[in-house]
């Protein structure tokens, strides 16, 4: 199996366990938002579930959007130049972007071993929700995002299938 066979297999697993994850936290708030209105009994550590959530379905989806070439791009500015200046452009932009992610990554890693190690948690009274797993995932997403940046530079400017001819 190749790098980009794997990339794109592991990209859409992603892509689609943190779909699943909205669409069941969904149901989380709908519960919520009724038990508080017509039961007056809210469902605790919803908010903290919520923001953890977000955090961790933006990390998952990140190499997804990077590997389809979904990310944020100014594609109107790389075509007005010539093909190899557009070629320049884009491998500085991927290098930028790989450059955040490996920023993320190594900056993170230290709080997410503090995080596993002290027990952190998010919230306060009946339910406490553990913070490593969107420490970790913040880490796991990152690193994704960083190889398929690597791996679109391998792609879009050493251009391989020219290379092979």
């Amino acid at each position: 199996m190749s790098i980009v066979t794997l990339s794109d297999r592991l990209t859409k697993f992603l892509l689609v366990l943190a779909a699943g994850w909205a669409f069941i936290l969904t149901f989380i708030i709908v519960a919520d938002i009724v038990g508080r209105s017509v039961f007056d009994a809210p469902i605790y550590g919803v908010r903290e579930i919520v923001m953890n959530s977000i955090v961790m379905i933006v990390f998952l989806q990140a190499g997804y959007a990077i590997r389809s070439r979904s990310m944020l791009r100014a594609d109107f500015l790389s075509q007005k130049f010539s093909p190899l200046i557009g070629r320049i452009v884009l491998a500085f932009g991927y290098l930028l972007g790989a450059a955040f992610f490996l920023m993320i990554l190594v900056g993170g890693w230290d709080m997410a071993i503090h995080s596993w190690v002290a027990g952190e948690y998010e919230g306060e009274g009946a339910l406490r929700v553990p913070a490593w797993p969107t420490r970790f995932t913040i880490l796991f997403g990152s690193a994704v995002a960083f190889l398929n940046y690597l791996l679109l530079i391998y792609l879009d400017i050493l251009r391989p299938e020219k290379l092979a001819r």
